[in-house]
């Protein structure tokens, strides 16, 4: 694929910065390492996103408003995420009245401690598991990329 480098970014600021930071470097800007090595421009990139899992409730727990909100954002996770073995959720739930008592503040800060951080983007080796309703798109490209056509 003629590969030079990959640029991997999880921060959010990353079309803010770095794919202006890119353009700029395609166009032939002078400045920094380009100017030093003569670089006269050329090249491309494309983005790419991960596909959210857990990551997708890590941004409904922070915007949760109130405790009602977390107590049915809380059936969700049970159901559909992938939760920390170290956690016994049957005793959990049957104290889940003590849960209720914590500050909306502390009872996000637990609903976060709960998530498998592990499993915060659907894994390569996951994408053909209907669960996850991964498009023959993305398949496509993600094979593509590893090379795996």
């Amino acid at each position: 694929m003629g590969r030079q480098f990959i640029v991997v970014e999880q921060m959010d600021y990353a079309e803010t910065f770095i794919v202006k930071r890119l353009k700029k470097v395609i166009a032939g800007e002078q400045g920094g390492i380009s100017e030093d090595v003569g670089w006269g421009g050329g090249g491309s990139f494309i983005v790419c996103e991960l596909m959210q899992w857990n990551t997708r409730y890590v941004e409904q727990i922070h915007a949760a408003q109130s405790a009602e909100e977390l107590q049915a954002l809380w059936k969700t996770l049970q159901a559909e995420a992938f939760l920390s073995y170290k956690v016994d959720f049957a005793r959990f739930n049957e104290h889940a009245e003590d849960f209720a008592q914590l500050s909306l503040a502390d009872q996000k800060r637990f609903l976060l401690e709960v998530l498998d951080k592990n499993q915060l983007y659907v894994n390569l080796s996951e994408i053909d598991d209907a669960d996850y309703q991964v498009s023959e798109e993305d398949k496509r490209l993600n094979r593509q990329f590893y090379r795996q056509v």
